[in-house]
């Protein structure tokens, strides 16, 4: 195959999947600003009908049964910043020991972490369910805040397992030998080294319980318990009841804090990701 032809194909192969990916966008932004959607859309516009921003000040107002949208928000903030702080403390000592120690049932543990991980969310809805009931916190965030940490600390595990391994064993024997113990290392020799892996797995877990609806609209029971992505899917789940403009600039307005955590973090996401050599 003549090497011009490759490279228009290439070309062609990454137009097609920048268009598959922006569409979706100015889907959004073209909602979003439209002030003369007063249901669902029925036609397909490339630009506002009508140019508004009418419907960024109804959401920023009260988006959800009157629910305030800083409400909404300081929602999703502390049970995806607890559950993210939690998945990060826990998993970090489980990942060293993973990494660092030989233990019965570490082989069958990982394996086990990573069907886990495999497993969609919803399908451990109905024993969560029953078990956060019989706890007396199945509508609380504190129960929220521990099925997300749950959900987060098998991929948190296995990616900071990936960076305590890439440290050098060297640099944690020297720290013996000028006598540090081994909580001693880990804090000041091997955790420090570690933290562009923890910071990737804190930035997942994050985003994911962000993102999260259908567990959290399964557990709470009260308007002003739900998060922004909750609010998102009422919209939907309530069909012409509500513009389909405010639907996107609420979808648009949740996607800023992923978006300017991708924008600081981006040369940590690159340049000190550790991914070095697993070995057994």
């Amino acid at each position: 195959m003549p090497k011009k032809f490759s490279q228009a194909l290439a070309q062609i192969g990454l137009v097609l999947i920048g268009l598959y990916v922006l569409l979706p966008i100015w889907g959004i932004l073209r909602l979003s600003f439209d002030g003369a959607l007063t249901s669902a859309p029925t036609e397909f516009r490339w630009l506002p009908k009508e140019p508004s921003f009418e419907p960024f000040l109804k959401v920023l107002d009260r988006p959800y049964q009157s629910v305030e949208f800083a409400t909404l928000f300081k929602n999703s903030m502390v049970v995806s910043s607890m559950a993210t702080l939690a998945a990060i403390v826990m998993g970090t000592s489980l990942a060293y020991a993973f990494a660092r120690f030989r233990f019965p049932g570490r082989k069958p543990g990982l394996l086990l972490l990573l069907l886990t991980a495999i497993l969609p969310p919803i399908a451990f809805a109905p024993p969560l369910y029953i078990l956060l009931n019989l706890l007396g916190i199945r509508t609380t965030h504190f129960g929220l805040i521990i099925v997300y940490a749950a959900f987060a600390m098998p991929f948190c595990i296995w990616n900071m397992r990936a960076g305590f391994q890439s440290i050098p064993k060297e640099l944690e024997e020297a720290a013996f030998l000028d006598g540090a113990s081994q909580f001693v290392t880990f804090l000041r020799v091997s955790l420090p080294l570690a933290l562009p892996s923890i910071a990737v797995a804190a930035i997942i877990s994050f985003l994911t319980a962000y993102s999260e609806f259908t567990i959290g609209w399964l557990f709470m029971d009260q308007s002003d318990m739900v998060t922004l992505a909750m609010a998102i899917y009422a919209i939907i789940q309530s069909g012409s009841a509500q513009p389909y403009s405010q639907l996107g600039s609420l979808a648009l307005i949740v996607s800023v804090p992923a978006i300017a955590i991708f924008l600081f973090f981006q040369n940590t996401l690159l340049e000190r990701m550790l991914f070095g050599a697993i070995d057994e």
